[in-house]
């Protein structure tokens, strides 16, 4: 490929990075809930690990 071509390349690799990033808060929202819910859980059953 000479440079001409390599600019005009459409590629995959914004919207994997969108991806990755998206998917990857989905989890951090994902694990602070549970960590809420389980010391929500906690505090009401008087539990201690």
């Amino acid at each position: 490929m000479d440079k001409e071509e390599l600019y005009n390349v459409v590629g995959g690799g914004i919207s994997a990075a969108w991806f990755n990033a998206f998917s990857r808060a989905v989890n951090t929202i994902l694990d602070f809930g549970r960590t809420v819910g389980t010391s929500i859980r906690m505090i009401f059953s008087k539990k201690k690990c």
